[in-house]
């Protein structure tokens, strides 16, 4: 592997050392390309920052100007304010930072800075600095001024000045070093509309106008899609292409009857989804396929007959779920509609009595049994499959991708696979954490279906609330109560499952039965409890949110969510869909303190049903770093630089580049190749490793 400038440490750079290296250490900068790759967090345009002399009270102004005299004012409270007096040609201010004394150490008389901050009246104009930016320390000039300010992220033992200082010192030859690093060719860069490398970080740490330093940052995002996308890529073609897949052969005997019998017609993404999986069953090519759907989209049916089309070819077919009760509800779906074609369905989960285990088990190893339905008990070692065919991952995210590949890998076997989510994300989103399987998508519901009718209520509202509750119950329905926490927090003043729990039974529903579930019990009192809900024995269910996946009651009509303001969107959807899955009108309850940024993301949820855009205002709002989550495992952020509500075109660019260079090129030995496969072995590969097991 070749060696580049940029990796050298850089202790060895102009103005670094070893003290400094070690500085720079804890921010994350160990290398050369560690520092060119610290990008700045903020820019200010010369342009918007006004001569001191013209500043007016009252306004919100951006000024520059050098530390005449400074100093620590004690008021009579005991509040110490740093101030320091700030000149330009055009005259002085003062700018002020209450409760802020230890800026007096930081701050050095002849200093350069930069604030930002609203112009007030005391004893004098006076600006107040939200943000303030040191340019230069005492007699140094800087060389950028009066073009664009920038600010890089710091650090106490790396502040401002320092930082600047090194890369006026080394960002010349830095940015001739990225040249090691350009893999892209002049005809790419042409196609894509995108700058060179060495282009786009000059642009980022030296930009004319602000725009460009935009422009340089989508090519760095569309390094990190692209690498991102190339990892999947590879994974992708391991799964499905370097060993040949089950060439299904489809004889009507069981979808077509099926067809048929339903009562019910399959929606058009319903059956578009259907095309794609029938297709990729029937080539040579091993299926690895997403089907992600909104609650009740039916992925199930989508689901049954792509098991019915391994069965019809003599192969087995196992749908792998994450609870026990969803295990035994989807089992007895598939039975309701497959016997009377005369295909019989196998349950395998933990509970199991010892001689129906040993039952299912031989019929598993005998290939009698075609279609399986089960848990993790499913991927067990004494469980045998001679012809297993396709495998179906349903609720993937509850499931690690280890339990998901031991499924699959069985000695002599290379069952298809199809993976469903009921967690709607956004096609962006879903491209970038499933980039090694192709995607089908249920964006529509079955006709008929009433969407569950939404309301926000404060928390005086719940005697309210808890009426209606009782009403839903009178009539024969049932209910959930959902809180964030299971028990009360010293830290935390929130309402807790088991404290309300205990209040609700004795006081405010004494007529009534009362259930408790949450992640705390064990597995025999979570399944306890859920079943007696299923059954009917409980009328309302307290909870938290384990329940938001594994159980599906038609009868229940009520989600009442307290402190709705702690759940994401996406998750707030999840819960909503526990009801809504009868034929009665249901009700989700959001109770939350009135406030601007609680009522602007729970209203979201209040004026639509459609998952889809519920999880596109989630990634809008919260963010894609939160939606990554564990995903990250405590590493460098999955995506500095690209942003995929913003850069979505750039996604489906890097995908489609990098499926085409691993298509032509599996190992990247080609010598046009050579640079993305040093940068993959060498910048990429640690950190995206975890998307490399497809």
């Amino acid at each position: 592997m070749s060696y580049s400038h940029l990796d050298r440490p850089v202790q060895f750079l102009k103005g670094v050392g070893p003290k400094r290296a070690d500085s720079f250490a804890r921010i994350g900068v160990v290398t050369a390309r560690g520092l060119l790759y610290h990008i700045p967090r903020r820019y200010d345009d010369a342009s918007t920052v006004r001569p001191i002399g013209s500043l007016e009270v009252g306004e919100e102004v951006t000024a520059l100007g050098r530390v005449r005299s400074k100093g620590v004012i004690p008021t009579r409270r005991g509040l110490r304010i740093f101030q320091a007096v700030l000149e330009d040609e055009s005259g002085m201010i003062t700018a002020a930072w209450p409760g802020q004394p230890w800026l007096d150490r930081k701050i050095r008389q002849g200093d350069t800075i930069l604030v930002t901050g609203p112009v007030k009246f005391f004893h004098g104009r006076q600006i107040q600095p939200r943000e303030m930016t040191i340019i230069a320390r005492g007699d140094d000039v800087d060389e950028r001024q009066g073009l664009i300010y920038v600010t890089y992220p710091a650090s106490e033992d790396l502040p401002q000045w320092v930082l600047r200082g090194v890369f006026e010192r080394n960002l010349d030859a830095l940015l001739s070093w990225a040249n090691d690093d350009e893999y892209l060719s002049e005809e790419a860069l042409r196609r894509f509309r995108l700058p060179s490398l060495a282009e786009a970080l000059t642009w980022i740490h030296r930009p004319d106008a602000i725009g460009q330093a935009d422009l340089g940052r989508r090519r760095l995002a569309f390094d990190e899609l692209f690498f991102l996308q190339l990892v999947q890529a590879q994974a992708r073609r391991r799964a499905t292409e370097m060993e040949p897949g089950i060439e299904h052969v489809r004889t009507n005997e069981l979808v077509r009857p099926l067809h048929e019998a339903l009562p019910f017609s399959l929606t058009s993404a319903q059956a578009t989804s259907l095309r794609e999986i029938y297709a990729d069953m029937q080539s040579t090519r091993r299926m690895s396929r997403l089907l992600q759907g909104d609650v009740g989209s039916g992925k199930t049916a989508v689901a049954l007959f792509a098991m019915l089309l391994a069965a019809e070819g003599g192969y087995q077919a196992a749908l792998m779920a994450p609870t026990e009760i969803l295990a035994e509800q989807h089992a007895a779906t598939l039975r309701a509609l497959v016997e009377p074609l005369g295909v019989g369905v196998t349950l395998l989960t933990g509970g199991l009595t010892a001689p129906d285990r040993r039952a299912a088990l031989e019929a598993i190893e005998s290939g009698s049994a075609r279609l399986i339905v089960g848990t993790h008990a499913l991927i067990q070692d004494k469980v045998t499959f001679p012809s297993l065919g396709l495998a179906v991952v349903d609720e993937q995210h509850r499931f690690g991708v280890r339990q998901r590949m031991a499924l699959l890998d069985r000695p002599g076997l290379r069952p298809d696979l199809l993976v469903m989510s009921a967690t709607p994300i956004p096609r962006s989103l879903a491209m970038a954490l499933y980039g090694d399987l192709d995607l089908s998508v249920l964006d529509e519901l079955p006709p008929g279906r009433m969407p569950v009718k939404t309301v926000l209520r404060a928390p005086t509202q719940r005697d309210e609330i808890y009426d209606f509750v009782a009403q839903e119950v009178a009539k024969g329905r049932q209910a959930y109560i959902v809180y964030p926490l299971v028990a009360e927090s010293e830290k935390i003043d929130l309402l807790a499952a088991s404290d309300e729990f205990e209040r609700l039974r004795a006081e405010v529903f004494p007529e009534l039965r009362v259930g408790l579930v949450h992640g705390q019990l064990s597995s025999a009192e979570k399944d306890a409890a859920m079943r007696g809900f299923l059954a009917g024995d409980v009328d309302v269910l307290v909870a938290t949110t384990v329940i938001e996946v594994g159980i599906d009651v038609a009868n229940a009509t009520v989600m009442v969510i307290e402190h709705a303001e702690r759940f994401g969107l996406s998750q707030l959807h999840q819960l909503r869909g526990r009801v809504g899955r009868g034929a009665d009108e249901s009700h989700c309850v959001l109770i939350s303190e009135p406030s601007d940024g609680a009522d602007e993301r729970l209203k979201v949820l209040r004026d639509t049903s459609d998952g889809f855009e519920v999880a596109r205002a989630d990634l809008r709002i919260r963010g894609q770093g939160d939606l990554f989550g564990s995903l990250q495992h405590g590493r460098d952020p999955v995506l500095r630089f690209a942003d995929l509500m913003r850069d979505e075109d750039l996604l489906a660019l890097a995908q489609r580049e990098a499926r085409g260079v691993i298509a032509a090129d599996p190992d990247l030995e080609a010598p046009e190749h050579e640079r993305i496969r040093v940068q993959l072995h060498g910048r990429y590969r640690d950190r995206l490793e975890m998307y490399a097991v497809g």
